[in-house]
């Protein structure tokens, strides 16, 4: 009977003591760098622990672990109408991280799904109020906005949104064509600018030379000289011209013959 007694005592305290080991590892948790655990005692916010070792009363307490590390959030393509009435699909990309644990786990049920929802609000508000010219030229500017209005709401929420990005701005195709045939006729008209310019250039060029050959005849005569010289040896051919005595003999012929008429006409 007392062997029985001792045999009973001894398997019921291993029992005991087993029990004990396991309730006392449950109720060790190992924390890491990037986590904190918000622990909750019989309701009540006991706080945040960690990292290392942290100690959970089993039944009496309840934990929550909330992840410190920067996360990527999603916001799905959102079909918007800017401020001149063009309907576009807009999508972007939030970064953002807990700075408050507690007020994560207390604040807002879950941080993440409000974020993104208000993330996708602020979205279309933001760009209903811009024209698509603005948009498509300042994206970086408005995506500092929405972070901005993002970061001010999620405070409370101990939430710190550090950058946001658009992505991808959709456009209807009848808008991409009419988009198109503008960019076609700016460019067309820069070109006719630039050409004109051009001209206008050439034409003040040409001036400034006819006004230094008519102040240096020898100078204009050596240019005639080149150019026939260039021509010559472009169609391989011998140009003879004019020189500066029989230019003078040519005229010196003239004058007799025109002072021979006259004496004619006298008599």
């Amino acid at each position: 009977m007392l062997a029985q007694i001792g045999v009973g005592t001894l398997f019921l305290a291993f029992f005991i003591t087993l029990f004990i080991i396991i309730i006392l590892a449950s109720s060790i948790k190992i924390v890491t760098e990037y986590e904190r655990v918000v622990i909750f005692r019989v309701g009540r916010l006991k706080g945040a622990k960690g990292p290392g070792l942290v100690i959970i009363l089993p039944i009496i307490d309840r934990k929550k672990v909330i992840d410190l590390r920067l996360l990527t959030l999603d916001v799905p393509k959102q079909r918007i109408i800017t401020k001149d009435n063009v309907t576009v699909d807009v999508d972007a990309v939030v970064y953002f991280r807990v700075s408050d644990p507690v007020a994560a786990a207390v604040k807002v049920r879950d941080y993440v799904m409000a974020s993104s929802l208000l993330a996708q609000t602020t979205l279309r508000d933001v760009i209903g109020q811009v024209e698509l010219d603005e948009l498509l030229s300042k994206r970086e500017e408005l995506s500092k906005r929405i972070q901005s209005i993002l970061d001010e709401a999620t405070e409370a929420w101990g939430v710190k949104v550090t950058a946001v990005a658009i992505r991808d701005v959709v456009i209807p195709e009848s808008m991409q064509r009419a988009m198109a045939k503008q960019a076609e006729a700016e460019r067309e008209r820069r070109s006719r600018v630039i050409m004109a310019e051009g001209e206008l250039e050439a034409a003040k060029k040409m001036a400034e030379a006819a006004s230094y050959y008519a102040e240096r005849p020898i100078a204009l005569r050596l240019r005639e000289l080149q150019t026939w010289s260039e021509i010559a040896r472009e169609k391989n051919m011998i140009v003879v011209t004019e020189s500066a005595f029989s230019q003078q003999f040519g005229a010196l012929l003239g004058l007799i013959k025109s002072s021979q008429r006259e004496s004619s006409q006298k008599e």
